[in-house]
């Protein structure tokens, strides 16, 4: 059973559509259920700092997918790119006021797919980029091309 966040953030997602020339994209998939995300990021500089001025998605999923995606980008939009690496997936599963464990894995996409916009924006902008954000990239970069070959006909 959903919480009412949930059906909030599915009914009324938060932040949905693209970015025009984005500084970053995510773009993520399940290979078990077939979810794919992709999220947008647009970083300004407030002195010294990095800021996710804009932050929006596309989601092909289920409800959970949808309100994770929702979730993700109110907990991330204003924070710094450090602040934003440190969301987790228990961070968006309290903000919806819990998930079936089943759906668990939604949240996990969510924070991969900011991780890939992030690690986009860093590659583009010559950047470091940290061990966690690179070795979850990897991993992406394999997933991905599974779930591409796998669903090769429909438009991701």
């Amino acid at each position: 059973m959903y919480s009412e966040k949930v059906i909030e953030h599915f009914r009324n997602p938060h932040n949905y559509g693209k970015i025009k020339n984005p500084d970053g994209v995510g773009k993520v998939g399940n290979i078990l259920c077939g979810d794919v995300m992709h999220l947008y990021i647009k970083v300004s500089r407030r002195g010294d700092e990095e800021i996710i001025s804009d932050i929006k998605f596309e989601t092909f999923g289920c409800a959970a997918a949808i309100s994770t995606s929702s979730v993700i980008t109110d907990l991330v939009k204003g924070k710094t790119i450090e602040q934003a690496m440190k969301v987790s997936n228990k961070d968006i599963i309290k903000e919806l006021g819990g998930l079936p464990p089943i759906k668990v894995h939604c949240s996990l996409l969510a924070v991969d797919a900011l991780k890939e916009a992030i690690y986009d924006y860093l590659k583009k902008n010559n950047k470091p980029i940290p061990t966690s954000i690179l070795e979850n990239h990897k991993r992406l970069t394999k997933e991905m091309k599974i779930l591409e070959e796998k669903y090769k006909n429909t438009v991701l």
